[in-house]
């Protein structure tokens, strides 16, 4: 299977390589920021390889992103877009720059590599949008999450407008809305806090939804939480 993971040099999508990269007929490839830790995974995972890509500025690589696809995989079957960007801060303290770059990350830059990808996806591929309880609706909202809930939300909405949209390639795509988990995201953002559920058991959890759950869901905002956040 082909698997491209978008934002896997950290936390919860760190985990997802791992776990998915143990099934060596799988072949994957990782995108994120930080190239050190994308060399680390391709040299520690024979079925691994790497694309330096910052999502915020997925358009100014489109074409090369593209080819190298092309040249590795050929084909997707598996799309899991895990990059985000969170910032911690009330509204009106926000500036402009700020609010785009979450934005940009969170929404715009996933929306776009989704569009790239989708004529390399055959029928029964797979798209998992990581969202956020942030972004559920009718979920509580937390002072200082604003831009980074509405933009998870956006994200949310998009998995529902497209899942009509792929009904005629075959093309199933879902969203998990994640609660809270312990990941350095989350130390960083709310330092002190502790989390129900740690990086590997949410990775555990979807990875196995990747593989399987196109089979049984499309469309769907599934709340993956047991508490609120």
């Amino acid at each position: 299977m082909n698997i491209i993971i978008n934002g896997g040099t950290r936390g919860i999508g760190k985990e997802v390589v791992s776990f998915m990269a143990q099934d060596i007929s799988n072949h994957i490839l990782v995108t994120g920021r930080d190239e050190k830790a994308l060399n680390s995974l391709s040299a520690k995972f024979t079925n691994v390889k790497t694309f330096a890509l910052d999502i915020s500025l997925f358009d100014s690589t489109r074409e090369k992103f593209i080819e190298t696809i092309s040249d590795n995989l050929g084909r997707v079957d598996r799309l899991i877009n895990l990059a985000g960007h969170l910032i911690v801060k009330d509204f009106l303290d926000f500036t402009n720059n700020e609010a785009r770059l979450i934005m940009e990350t969170n929404f715009f830059g996933t929306a776009s590599l989704i569009r790239a990808l989708v004529p390399m996806m055959p029928e029964g591929s797979h798209i998992v949008n990581i969202s956020s309880m942030g972004g559920f609706q009718s979920s509580s909202k937390y002072k200082g999450l604003s831009y980074y809930s509405a933009s998870k939300a956006a994200l949310a909405c998009l998995t529902e407008c497209l899942a009509n949209e792929f009904k005629e390639y075959g093309i199933i795509i879902n969203c998990l809305a994640l609660g809270a988990v312990q990941t350095e995201m989350l130390d960083e953002a709310f330092p002190g806090y502790k989390a129900p559920v740690n990086a590997v058991e949410m990775a555990e959890y979807i990875s196995g939804f990747v593989l399987t759950g196109n089979k049984f869901f499309n469309g769907k905002i599934l709340p993956v939480a047991i508490g609120n956040p």
